[in-house]
């Protein structure tokens, strides 16, 4: 299992474009410096009124394909 931890920050305008199908991946770079690209629909559990913001871990099993995320 592959484990990435990274902080990310999208305002609720920003995500309205990923839920209505604008942009289907999220891009961010990992505490390692690594670009990491992955569905946005991962993340939809954490939407609050005012975005997505915080510091999360996702999992990947060893043919990447991801297993989850949670907010640290």
């Amino acid at each position: 299992m592959t484990e990435m931890t990274f902080v990310l920050h999208i305002t609720p305008e920003q995500y309205q474009g990923y839920y209505q199908g604008a942009a289907k991946n999220i891009v961010v770079k990992t505490d390692a410096g690594q670009t990491l690209k992955f569905p946005a629909n991962a993340m939809q559990k954490f939407i609050g009124h005012d975005g997505i913001h915080g510091r999360f871990r996702i999992m990947f099993d060893q043919n990447n394909k991801l297993l989850g995320v949670t907010r640290l």
